[in-house]
């Protein structure tokens, strides 16, 4: 398999630039902020199940910050140091599993550090496995697959890995950029996808079952909308809405975090914030299923 890319960019703060790790109230929208950083651009937090931490990445290192407020403290994983924003915490609370920037694949690490097991098998050509979501009992992983196309753009795909046989198994024939894939506890598999775009720049949420059957449309607005995130009680989703026209995952962006029950109804805006790319990739909810997290990343002047 050849490497995704010869090298990592990583994202930096601008000149009066803040990021704040926040944990957001998911009815009331009410924030409390876990850590600010004037230096470091922290992305994506995943919440241990526990309840007590929040793993986040930044500069392609792991971080573990308490839930509660505090100072983020670097996890050991090796010689592996280019974490990007898609990891997660496996069910039982023991394992992170993170996307290597560069080299396209899957790793396993202890959460409280140690070193990296890949657990993605080399495919032909250029491949990158982007993290996104976890089935019910842990087993089997949920991933976007990119692969290069002309030799410049990307093709994204939904794929799903199995940590056993590792079996890969392709959920979509589509090109039509999509990501996502929060696996619900009810067996649903929730994304955000250009499928029904006349022009990129117009994705919406849509679910399907794990075998890539019973595809939903669960928003339809003017508005591009990534990122659907699950809660553990099945009760909502939150997702990350950019303003139309959007292409991509763009950063620093006015962005919308929206909630709506798992049919699709009752959307409503949660929270506004200056963020996109870092600010909702992964599943942040809390164990409890009242709050979730989140990164902005506002101009203070």
């Amino acid at each position: 398999m050849i490497p995704i890319l010869q090298e990592a960019r990583w994202r930096t703060l601008g000149p009066g630039q803040v990021c704040r790790i926040l944990v957001v109230d998911s009815v009331t929208g009410t924030t409390r902020v876990v850590h600010e950083s004037h230096d470091v651009t922290y992305e994506s937090p995943n919440w241990t199940p526990d309840g007590l931490s929040l793993i986040v990445n930044a500069a392609g290192r792991l971080y573990s910050v308490p839930a509660a407020g505090g100072v983020p403290t670097p996890i050991a994983s090796g010689a592996l140091d280019d974490h990007n924003n898609d990891h997660l915490v496996s069910r039982d609370g023991t394992t992170i599993y993170s996307s290597s920037e560069t080299t396209g694949h899957l790793f396993a690490v202890p959460v409280g550090g140690g070193e990296p097991v890949q657990v993605s098998p080399d495919r032909d050509g250029v491949f990158g496995y982007f993290l996104q979501g976890q089935s019910p009992d842990g087993g089997i992983l949920a991933f976007t697959g990119a692969e290069r196309r002309d030799g410049l753009d990307f093709v994204s795909g939904l794929f799903l890995l199995d940590l056993v046989s590792q079996e890969v198994t392709r959920l979509s024939s589509w090109t039509a950029d999509s990501v996502g894939c929060d696996w619900s506890p009810d067996d649903w598999l929730y994304f955000g996808s250009e499928l029904g775009a006349a022009v990129r720049g117009h994705s919406q949420v849509y679910r399907m079952r794990p075998d890539g059957r019973g595809v939903e449309q669960l928003t339809d607005d003017e508005r591009v909308n990534w990122f659907p995130k699950v809660s553990p009680d099945r009760s909502g989703v939150v997702y990350l809405s950019f303003p139309p026209g959007t292409v991509g995952h763009a950063s620093d962006v006015d962005v919308i975090i929206r909630s709506m029950a798992p049919d699709g109804s009752g959307q409503r805006d949660v929270l506004r914030l200056t963020g996109g790319q870092g600010t909702l990739n992964m599943n942040s909810w809390a164990p409890s299923s009242d709050s979730f997290a989140c990164v902005s990343y506002e101009l203070e002047y």
